[in-house]
């Protein structure tokens, strides 16, 4: 008896919650404008329920069949739902990264450096850049805290020999007006977008229009590492380019994207609810070797705050060096032998890593 009174209890739950799923759905998803789209989840869970109490309070035989069949209709319409390319995007996102790769030649196409006033206006400005891999010299995990201490967008900044820097950052693709959400994200309201940015840009944005706090933490890795990854990269955009994809809040945003990157250069690197939590993201680089140990993550903390350095830049100054003045360059790991270097070894001195938050 008591079996079958939990079983009962799950199934009601679980109907529950998959009528709840519906009426998002539909709130985010229903073709026409925001009062359609209120009224379809309305209608929808108005229905849903009068079922629901039909079947567990009045257990009329044939509800839990329409109750079924309405998730059925649904799933069903939303598997049609496709991401898209063609859009009318937000400026600043309105123009996807592509790049070609021949030897040690990386050509990117689109790399964005916008002159922001606010954040609705900036000087739109996009290049193309030819990078030289044989002259990558760094690796730098940037966070940017826009909500608590546990919630950051992270973004990977690059850095050659000749002092120019690229950051990629792992985003949503915002329709034109649109704003972020962490819900809508559950329910393909965005698509995914990689920027190439200027660190002028794509910092300088958060910092001095946004008014977000800004960490810069070095990474430890092998340079064959930071190559490899700089490649998995740019495949990421080309791939984007002729298969868009959308944003999940959980199981397809910048952290398991680039986590999914890293993870082919090694296998052994563990999963982590620092991972979604990426504010504590620096303890997770300390704990798998990717941060030097040679100062504890507070201290990098404090070295590594670039806001105030990023507020006080000038138009003419070389913003690059101007934030990391006083943070301590990373001391690069040497290539591992070739028969130690292959991804499949799992070795776990190479923990390269950026992360979440995308807004």
């Amino acid at each position: 008896m008591l079996a079958r009174t939990l079983a009962g209890g799950a199934a009601g739950l679980l109907l529950f919650l998959s009528g709840a799923w519906g009426a998002l759905a539909l709130s985010y998803q229903l073709p026409g404008p925001p009062g359609v789209r209120v009224t379809g989840a309305v209608v929808w869970s108005a229905v849903y329920l009068a079922l629901l109490v039909a079947f567990l309070g009045w257990r009329v035989a044939w509800a839990p069949m329409v109750l079924v069949a309405m998730l059925g209709v649904l799933i069903a319409w939303w598997t049609t739902i496709q991401p898209r390319n063609d859009r009318v995007w937000a400026p600043d996102v309105a123009r996807l990264l592509s790049g070609e790769i021949h030897g040690d030649r990386v050509t990117l196409h689109n790399v964005r450096d916008f002159t922001w006033r606010t954040d609705d206006d900036a000087d739109a400005h996009w290049e193309t850049r030819e990078y030289d891999l044989s002259q990558l010299v760094s690796a730098d995990a940037v966070l940017s805290y826009w909500s608590s201490e546990a919630i950051a967008h992270a973004m990977l900044s690059f850095g050659f020999a000749d002092g120019r820097h690229v950051v990629f950052s792992m985003e949503i693709r915002r329709e034109k007006g649109e704003a972020f959400s962490e819900v809508g994200g559950f329910f393909k309201q965005f698509e995914l977008v990689l920027i190439a940015a200027d660190e002028r840009d794509i910092i300088r944005v958060r910092t001095n229009v946004r008014g977000e706090d800004d960490y810069l933490f070095p990474l430890r890795m092998p340079p064959e590492a930071m190559r490899s990854l700089f490649v998995s990269y740019v495949q990421a955009a080309n791939r984007l380019v002729d298969e868009p994809r959308f944003y999940n809040t959980i199981t397809s945003n910048c952290t398991t994207i680039v986590y999914r990157m890293a993870r082919r250069i090694d296998t052994g690197l563990p999963m982590d609810i620092r991972l979604l939590l990426t504010g504590y993201l620096p303890e997770y680089l300390m704990d798998n070797g990717a941060l030097d140990n040679r100062m504890p993550v507070d201290e990098w903390r404090r070295l590594g705050r670039i806001t105030d350095r990023a507020r006080a830049s000038q138009p003419g100054d070389d913003f690059s060096a101007v934030i990391r003045q006083g943070v301590p360059p990373a001391v690069l790991l040497p290539d591992a032998p070739p028969s130690e270097a292959s991804p499949s070894s799992g070795d776990s001195t190479l923990k390269p890593f950026a992360a979440s938050a995308d807004r």
